[in-house]
């Protein structure tokens, strides 16, 4: 990673529609050498994909939580087998494998907190390797939309 690949990393992150031509000009690189840059990050896998940022209140999922989970037994299948099915459920968001007191962090978002107690309750519980789970509802989200190498 040089400078331009960062500076081409930063421009494709705040505007990926942006086409070759319009990044290399802001760039003031030829359109060649731009083309040649992004295949290359994609190559590598630095770049794995450009995708719509969608706003999930538009989508009726307004109201998002973090969901900490444990399971058990403690067991790679277990622990496979939920993350796979946390991940295929239409609330889920994100789930994170973690270490420490909790197994498994899950973000969700659905349309109310009627909805988001029907998931823990009617959907999370109710799988039978999981043993405890604590919900933060998430008041407010900032996120970092340019990542940068440190």
């Amino acid at each position: 990673m040089d400078e331009l690949d960062s500076a081409i990393l930063a421009e494709l992150q705040s505007d990926a529609r942006q086409t070759n031509r319009e990044l290399a000009r802001r760039l003031g690189v030829a359109a060649s050498t731009c083309l040649q840059r992004v295949r290359a990050l994609v190559h590598r896998g630095v770049i794995r994909g450009f995708r719509a940022e969608v706003d999930l209140i538009a989508l009726n999922r307004g109201v998002q939580a973090l969901v900490t989970v444990t399971v058990r037994p403690l067991q790679r299948r277990v622990i496979d087998d939920f993350k796979a099915a946390a991940a295929a459920m239409p609330e889920v968001l994100s789930v994170f494998v973690l270490a420490g007191n909790d197994d498994f962090l899950v973000h969700v978002a659905v349309p109310s907190l009627d909805h988001l107690h029907g998931f823990l309750v009617d959907r999370l519980s109710q799988r039978r390797e999981v043993v405890s789970f604590r919900t933060s509802v998430v008041y407010q989200q900032v996120h970092n939309p340019v990542l940068a190498p440190l």
